[in-house]
């Protein structure tokens, strides 16, 4: 009977020593981890430094692109911050925050070490005035092409159509289907739309603008394509229009070949 072969025990010895190695490397990994991430945690060098006084803002808050949304409501999102580390600043909470405040459209936050925090803001460009009823009184607002309704700045001076038949209560989504489709028409107007005042975009595939001839309003039933062409032709007639209907005030130019007076006022203006 033939004697057994011993066990060599070297291969087994070496990966023993190979996997007890890469362990204490990963424990010394974490601890190292942990203990850096206190070190970023508890050192004054990187809490980031609130105002000098009430009513000051910290000079290491530096808020970039703000021309309409309100400061005090973006500097109240960092309140909280002050006095801590730069490495318990929650960034993507802190953009949802600002992405709430009215007119800021993006917002970026930047972590500058140590102790600095740079906000970058892009604000939402309004397309026209809107008339929105609150408790059946009217507001004047602003809209943009997304459909968000922006409260008016203090001290602005927009040159802008007003816009009708967009309703608050109706998805932000459609609100911005009706701008755009307002913006589009405007677009292909080109300089005929300066002496435009107003839109109503209730139909989309009826748009009705009111437009100023001669220092009177006229309201013009437009469709859903040849906007251009077809103000061109009102416009190029309507001397002619005025002597014969004086009175007139509400115009069909839905057929290119023909200027329909309407009675009474369109629907919805």
């Amino acid at each position: 009977m033939a004697a057994k072969k011993p066990i060599n025990w070297r291969p087994y010895l070496k990966y023993g020593v190979m996997l007890a190695g890469l362990f204490l490397l990963l424990a010394s990994g974490i601890f190292a981890s942990q203990q850096m991430e206190q070190f970023l945690i508890r050192d004054p060098r990187f809490f980031l430094p609130g105002p000098a006084d009430y009513g000051l803002e910290s000079p290491n808050l530096e808020i970039e692109g703000i021309q309409y949304a309100s400061r005090p409501h973006v500097l109240n999102v960092f309140s909280h911050d002050f006095g801590r580390s730069l490495y318990l600043l929650p960034l993507a909470d802190r953009r949802k925050a600002l992405l709430r405040i009215n007119w800021i459209k993006e917002a970026s936050i930047l972590r500058l070490w140590p102790n600095r925090v740079v906000v970058r803001i892009a604000e939402r460009q309004p397309a026209a005035f809107l008339d929105v009823k609150v408790e059946g009184m009217s507001r004047w607002s602003l809209i943009d092409s997304d459909g968000v309704i922006l409260d008016p700045p203090a001290k602005a001076n927009f040159k802008l159509p007003v816009i009708t038949g967009v309703l608050k209560g109706e998805a932000a989504s459609m609100r911005g289907t009706r701008v755009r489709r307002m913006q589009r028409m405007m677009k292909e107007l080109g300089p005929l739309a300066d002496n435009v005042s107003e839109v109503n975009v209730s139909d989309l595939d009826d748009l009705c603008i009111t437009e100023s001839m001669s220092g009177r309003a006229v309201v013009l039933m437009l469709g859903d394509h040849n906007f251009a062409s077809r103000l061109r032709n009102f416009i190029d007639h309507y001397s002619g229009i005025v002597q014969k209907m004086p009175a007139a005030t509400n115009f069909d130019l839905r057929l290119d070949d023909r200027i329909t007076a309407v009675e009474g006022e369109h629907s919805g203006l």
